[in-house]
């Protein structure tokens, strides 16, 4: 079923295809030697295939035929070849095959083809030109798949590269023109991760509402056959062969009868959750067709016995890879009497199952996986026996770190190891749902660990509505494709070539989108936008929430550019896949940060709080309206894809409605009590004149404002003073500075109601300053009020030679990514994850197995050095670490060491050793290290004895898979913020 928009087409004057990402390039669009004409002068070469073919392959053929014409507007003639006379006269075909077929054996024996390379591999292709392949035929292009999906593989490699887009239908990227297809020699697999999965999940209220409308008549099961043969295209496409589907509410094969056949038809490896074994959807088939039964192994043995045996029955004609083990209803413990035996117990008896379904068929060659979630991880570790065929399933926490991986003495399983990983959750600490939230590069750090550490078997992601997550979606089944393509180095080139195949940019646009996608999702991860509130970020130090509403702006207006410059056939795809998501957050992000102020100024009497209350509503209704604007583009295509609510959490579950964040008015007619001048200053929630609970301790009878001391280090050189209406009435007014070094931005004004706020940014000149401290002050004055505010200064200065950061503004803050030296030992080193985290970036010992599996001894290891200088003595180092679990065993928590100068190094272990059943205490909660997305660690050297001057912070390796981003050197001013102080000034 096929709706909304027809196919769009842009024309390409590039002579070279782009080739699919990651991938060799299989196609040109010009001549050259050896290349094959599949389409020229207006001609496209003709098909032939195998009739004893698998029907998955000759559906996909389909597609292909479809796809050229697409692009060139030539249809080539598909036909089977049961003889030479079969072949259309004076062609120069494409013949397209599984290996095993007679045609492709009759290929191979009449040209010798070498297919050493594909045979007996999984997935695996090759497309050449050769010669004299069968009768009658001087010269032909062979697709040869070592299995069905080898042969769809190859095809859909050749379309990409043609000009289709896997995302052509399901994110309405055009297809581009070229009047002359030509195909290259190339080979690709078999993937380096067996099967390559998504999980629809969380589907409601976005994917199953829009399901519902577009593939029924607004009543029956909305994921049908043919919704699942538009997804099972695409999956293809991104070369996905495994699928988790929709469950909530769904029932895959008792929805629609032919799910099951049509995932078979396509190709597609059937599978169920964590929760659902034996190919069955749990617990919506057990409460329909066993209702009233209790869930209960103990007390209902036979019954669900039963009930996996029809489980296994319905699936044994498809390709399928069963879930084994059990857990509660609803996703939870089975019960407080759950132990090993039982549920060794629950899988001896579901082997036993398949080999009576599978006629005494060897249980170990069935594909099984077993998911270690949560609980079940515990009793696997207190020594439940899994049989080695059956592939460990390792799990994340939901929030993209990884629980567990596979430790050197389980990595020879026959049934391996794999990953089930989460861009998207809900449960604690809060649900997210609802935009693209998850950085690539954390990503690969966790998933390269896997690979590296065996986990090679499965790898399956936690999508929820699939939109809008296509481009991360994307690159963890490309990288679990071929993990050899991908590095921490080039991961923004596949961003770029993701953004070159989808617009059609030039290299330079498609630079810009890898900063765009790197921004959005990097905010977006800070904190999940659906834990934002009005001070997440602080709106009086650091000016934190001023700078992070900026790299909005600055994102937002990259987006927008592009997207005005973008033909109308191009705006769409780069609505859904980049601007929407930039917009909607940099909206969201304006909005919290408004509500905030406007709390805040309300709090000092300042007549714009009304200003800032009305901002709040039109953000909070703009929301909408970019909600609006996709579920109504392409003639409502999208409809409902945007329904999930994310403004006014409660708790942790999806609020029932956005509600709009709370915000204040003063009245408009009346004046403020001091006057009508409000002043105030940065770093500070006072205002002055008056009493305010913020001015002092005691709230009243305060003493005028001070600025923070003033230093030549500090990182922002100036600080600001607000001047504001406090109501109705305007008044001009002067600011006169006691000292020729005091530099103002403005001395004087006028403050009306239609302009009732202006800022002065005071800096000073250090020329006319002497060594040592310096006191002054500016007076702010009206005809009626008149304010002092005082100034100080503290002109530093370090050692001559010293080369480093330098304390300013009471504290030392650092990126881990700029360090002043690096020493490796026996081949590992700490090295820079570009772009991973909250600020800069991270970085991370590599390689991901360390030493040989080993970790260091305190000071023997990998050291990463930072030269910094104080002026004041050090109270204490905070780390700020990527987040991370203890995956190599409770035997082996995480740590690295921390030294300043030759002190004696402090070792951080940072994550609490519990059982697998139980929460590290500190990740849970609103502010745990899951919502905040790090880990922040403090240790204090030479009990607070060590004085001002040069030093040097040493970081030493003890374990791998500790990711450090930041460290922050506490001289006594270290203020509250989200993201910590800005990186110091470098000398």
């Amino acid at each position: 079923m096929r709706f909304g928009a027809s196919l769009l087409v842009v024309p390409s004057l590039a002579s070279v295809a782009l080739a699919a990402i990651g991938q060799a390039p299989c196609v040109s669009f010009s001549a050259s030697s050896g290349s094959f004409p599949i389409v020229a002068s207006g001609k496209a070469a003709p098909i032939i295939t195998d009739p004893s073919d698998s029907p998955s392959v000759h559906r996909v053929v389909g597609d292909f035929v479809r796809d050229i014409k697409s692009v060139s507007g030539a249809t080539p003639k598909a036909v089977n070849y049961t003889s030479a006379a079969s072949v259309p006269k004076s062609s120069t075909p494409i013949i397209i095959g599984t290996i095993d077929t007679p045609l492709i054996q009759s290929v191979i024996n009449a040209t010798q083809l070498n297919v050493t390379g594909i045979s007996g591999q999984w997935e695996t292709f090759v497309a050449q030109q050769v010669s004299n392949p069968i009768a009658g035929v001087s010269k032909a292009y062979v697709v040869i798949g070592s299995d069905r999906r080898g042969v769809i593989y190859g095809l859909y490699e050749l379309s990409e590269q043609f000009g289709v887009s896997p995302w052509y239908w399901w994110a309405d990227v055009p297809i581009q023109k070229h009047s002359s297809i030509y195909a290259l020699t190339c080979q690709h697999g078999p993937p380096s991760v067996k099967y390559r999965g998504i999980f629809l999940n969380d589907e409601q209220p976005a994917l199953q509402s829009w399901a519902q409308e577009k593939y029924t008549n607004g009543t029956g099961a909305p994921f049908n056959h043919l919704f699942y043969s538009q997804l099972f295209e695409l999956l293809l496409r991104l070369r996905i062969n495994y699928l988790w589907p929709a469950m909530w509410s769904g029932m895959f094969a008792v929805d629609d009868p032919l799910n099951q056949a049509t995932a078979q038809y396509y190709g597609i490896v059937m599978g169920t959750s964590h929760q659902e074994p034996m190919m069955r959807s749990t617990p919506n088939e057990f409460g329909k067709f066993y209702p009233g039964q209790k869930w209960d192994w103990y007390s209902n043995k036979q019954n669900i016995t039963q009930y996996f045996t029809e489980g296994a029955q319905r699936a044994k004609p498809y390709e399928n890879l069963f879930t084994v083990g059990m857990r509660g209803s609803g996703d939870v413990p089975l019960s407080a009497e759950t132990n090993v035996a039982l549920l060794e117990d629950i899988v001896a008896t579901q082997r036993q199952i398949l080999t009576s379904v599978f006629n005494g068929t060897d249980v170990t060659t069935i594909p099984q996986v077993w998911c270690l979630y949560k609980e079940v991880q515990n009793y696997y570790e207190q020594g439940m026996t899994v049989p080695d065929d059956v592939t460990l399933l390792w799990v994340d926490d939901n929030w993209g770190s990884i629980r567990r991986f596979p430790l050197p003495s389980e990595r020879n399983r026959k049934g391996g190891a794999g990953v089930y990983y989460h861009i998207d959750y809900v449960g604690s600490p809060r649900d997210y749902k609802w935009i693209q939230s998850t950085q690539i590069t954390r990503m690969h750090e966790q998933m390269s660990m896997a690979y590296e550490r065996g986990a090679d078997r499965i790898w399956i992601l936690n999508v929820g509505d699939l939109k809008p997550s296509e481009m991360t979606t994307e690159f963890f089944i490309t990288y679990g494709y071929d993990t050899g393509k991908w590095n921490k180095d080039n991961l923004g080139s596949f961003v770029s070539a993701w953004a070159t195949r989808e617009f059609g940019l030039t290299a330079q646009k498609s630079a810009v989108v890898v900063d765009i996608i790197g921004n959005l999702t990097k905010f977006n991860m800070r904190r999940k936008p659906e834990l934002w509130n009005s001070t997440t970020y602080s709106l009086i130090d650091y000016r934190e929430a001023e700078n992070v509403i900026a790299g909005w702006k600055a994102t937002y207006d990259a987006s927008n550019s592009i997207y005005s410059g973008l033909s109308s056939a191009a705006k769409a795809a780069f609505f859904e896949l980049v601007h929407h998501p930039v917009s909607a957050s940099y909206n969201l992000a304006q909005l919290y940060v408004t509500a905030g102020k406007n709390n805040l100024f309300a709090s000092q009497a300042r007549i714009s709080t009304n200003d800032l209350a009305d901002l709040a509503e039109k953000l909070f209704e703009a929301d909408y309206d970019l909600e609006h604007e996709y579920h109504t583009m392409l003639n409502g295509k999208w409809d409902h894809m945007m329904d999930q609510t994310h403004i006014g959490y409660y708790y942790w579950q999806q609020p029932m409605v956005n509600t709009m964040p709370p915000v204040n008015r003063v009245q408009s007619r009346k004046e403020a009590l001091p006057g009508p001048m409000r002043i105030t200053i940065e770093g500070n929630r006072g205002a002055w004149p008056g009493d305010n609970p913020y001015q002092c301790d005691q709230g009243y009878n305060c003493p005028p404002p001070t600025l923070r001391t003033f230093d030549p280090y500090q990182p922002f050189p100036s600080r600001f003073i607000d001047i504001s209406a406090g109501g109705p009435n305007s008044f001009s007014w002067t600011l006169t500075p006691s000292a020729n070094w005091i530099v103002a931005s403005k001395t004087s004004g006028t403050v009306t109601r239609k302009q009732p706020e202006t800022r002065v940014e005071i800096s000073v000149d250090w020329s006319k300053v002497s060594a040592g401290t310096a006191a002054g002050n500016v007076v702010i004055a009206t005809k009626t009020q008149s304010l002092t505010v005082y100034i100080n200064a503290n002109k530093t200065a370090v050692a001559s030679g010293f080369h480093g950061f330098v304390e300013g503004d009471g504290s030392v803050s650092i990126e881990a990514t700029h360090a002043s030296s690096n020493t490796s030992v026996s081949g590992v080193q700490w090295s820079v994850l570009p772009g991973y985290g909250k600020t800069v970036g991270g970085i991370k010992p590599l390689p991901n197995t360390g030493n040989n599996n080993a970790n260091y001894a305190v000071g023997s290891g990998p050291s990463v050095k930072y030269n910094f200088y104080t002026f004041n003595a050090i109270k204490s180092v905070t780390s700020y670490i990527g987040l991370s679990l203890n995956g190599f065993g409770n035997d082996r928590p995480l740590k690295f060491a921390v030294q300043i100068d030759d002190t004696a190094p402090q070792t951080v272990q940072y994550v609490p050793v519990v059982t697998a059943d139980k929460t590290s205490p500190g990740w849970d909660g609103n502010d745990g290290w899951a919502a905040n997305n790090v880990i922040t660690a403090t240790t204090i050297h030479a009990n607070g004895t060590i004085g001002a001057g040069a030093h040097t912070l040493t970081l030493w390796m003890i374990e791998p898979a500790v990711v450090l981003e930041k460290f922050v050197v506490d001289t006594g001013g270290v203020r509250a913020s989200y993201l910590g102080p800005p990186e110091s000034v470098r000398v």
